[in-house]
């Protein structure tokens, strides 16, 4: 039995443009209306689900709304020589009047109720000097897209936020190191004072040591210059008497 034919209207229709460079995330956008009166959930699928983040894979479109669903290619390393073959398919299936479990929709869904429409993916190399700019908006797209979506996505460090409490906490914590440098500052002066005065001190009482010796050495001098001559004067009168 062949499938109903699509509700939702793709955009765009029939495939999913990536352009590179490849060294970063890059994302592209598809849109997705429903034209009719009814709600209709929908589901996005890849054929390489480690290569694409989708946010939102799946949900519910109410009634001549339309949603706008962020594919995000990871980086990789892209041969040119390498067609790609992944694919995306957009399932939908009209949502019952007093519907509450979206999961439990899917699972009583018969197969002639659902509808799907695939996407093929190509990537595209820009040329030389348009590579930088295009770093840039898939790098600014992207970060938006993580922060506005952060709670949904699978990695903690995206979708945790800091609170007020949590900021006093930093500021007081700088706060405390703050002044235990300050602390540790105040010490390694005090320290370098009192080296300063050890040394000072030992300056003085080598000095007062040197003096001293030099000192006993002048007086031991002196008395032995004393008993040079005295010997002397005694041997000059000695020899006169014998003479």
């Amino acid at each position: 039995m062949a499938r109903p034919e699509q509700v939702l209207l793709l955009e765009p229709p029939h495939e999913l443009k990536f352009r590179g460079p490849f060294s970063d995330v890059v994302t592209t956008t598809l849109k997705l209306s429903n034209p009719t009166d009814r709600n209709v959930c929908f589901k996005v699928k890849t054929t390489a689900p480690r290569r694409y983040c989708v946010r939102p894979n799946s949900g519910i479109i109410d009634a001549g709304t339309s949603i706008n669903v962020s594919v995000m290619l990871q980086p990789f390393d892209y041969d040119p020589n390498e067609k790609s073959k992944h694919k995306f398919m957009v399932q939908s299936v009209v949502a019952p009047p007093d519907m509450t479990d979206m999961e439990g929709v899917w699972k009583e869904a018969k197969p002639d109720e659902l509808m799907d429409s695939k996407l093929r993916c190509v990537f595209d190399m820009p040329v030389e000097n348009e590579k930088t700019h295009d770093t840039e908006s898939n790098k600014m797209m992207s970060s938006s897209l993580l922060k506005s979506d952060s709670s949904s996505l699978p990695l903690k460090s995206m979708s945790s936020t800091l609170d007020d409490g949590e900021v006093k906490k930093i500021m007081e914590e700088c706060k405390r190191l703050q002044m235990e440098a300050q602390r540790l500052r105040e010490e390694n002066k005090q320290i370098r004072e009192d080296d300063g005065l050890r040394m000072r001190k030992s300056n003085v009482m080598s000095s007062q040591h040197t003096s001293i010796g030099m000192k006993k050495e002048e007086g031991l001098s002196a008395r032995t210059m004393a008993l040079i001559v005295l010997f002397f004067v005694v041997g000059i009168i000695v020899g006169k008497l014998v003479l």
